[in-house]
């Protein structure tokens, strides 16, 4: 167990839970903080569902900063509830990317994180199952590190625990680490706001069950 501090990116998802249950094993409960964005998602729950787990998880420190202007300078299915979740034939991705989201993301929790003395920052970005957003990928990960790092003077480490796990290897940790019933239950990855299983239907859904039925299928 490590004695430094880490924040935690936390959107009350599958592989944020994950990240924080990893975390806390790694750091020691009093040294993990969290940070959640409410930046105009098309459900209000994603932050009720993150504030319940923080508080399951016994974080003292949460906040919920708010980026409600990102609507404004961008579009997606997530932003906008107006259009219909999608993925245009030969698009790399489905329509509910946000562009520079999670650079975004990165950028306030280290400046929160630098404030408070913390230099490691942890999310759950996955580019092996990423419905190939672009800034999950690890090469982004490693240069915007290095970017932070510039812009602030100041020593970040990003982690990112599931950066080359499928989501059934994501499962498994979830299982390795005491949770996998609480994370198949209590958290909200549904691009339709629905908590636990999901509306069984969007983009993030099928994914998620996939790698469920591929961990479960794989057990003895």
């Amino acid at each position: 167990m490590s004695d430094a501090r880490a924040l935690v990116i936390f959107s009350g998802g599958q592989d944020s839970t994950t990240c924080l249950a990893w975390a806390l094993r790694e750091y020691g409960k009093g040294n993990v903080d969290c940070i959640t964005f409410r930046y105009g998602q098309r459900h209000a729950q994603e932050i009720e569902a993150a504030q319940k787990i923080a508080a399951d998880f016994g974080i003292a420190n949460h906040r919920v900063v708010s980026l409600d202007g990102y609507g404004q300078v961008t579009d997606s299915a997530l932003l906008n509830p107006g259009l219909l979740i999608a993925t245009a034939e030969g698009a790399a991705c489905p329509n509910t990317v946000v562009d520079g989201r999670n650079m975004l993301f990165l950028l306030m929790a280290a400046i929160a994180a630098k404030r408070d003395g913390t230099r490691d920052l942890v999310t759950g970005v996955c580019e092996a199952d990423s419905s190939g957003y672009p800034d999950c990928r690890d090469a982004f990960v490693t240069s915007c590190n290095a970017t932070l790092n510039l812009a602030m003077d100041y020593t970040f480490r990003i982690r990112t625990p599931l950066m080359a796990l499928t989501k059934a290897q994501v499962w498994a940790l979830a299982d390795e680490l005491g949770i996998l019933d609480y994370v198949a239950e209590h958290t909200l990855t549904c691009y339709n706001g629905v908590i636990g299983r999901g509306c069984g239907d969007c983009p993030a859904c099928a994914l998620r069950q996939r790698g469920y039925d591929a961990y479960k299928g794989g057990l003895p």
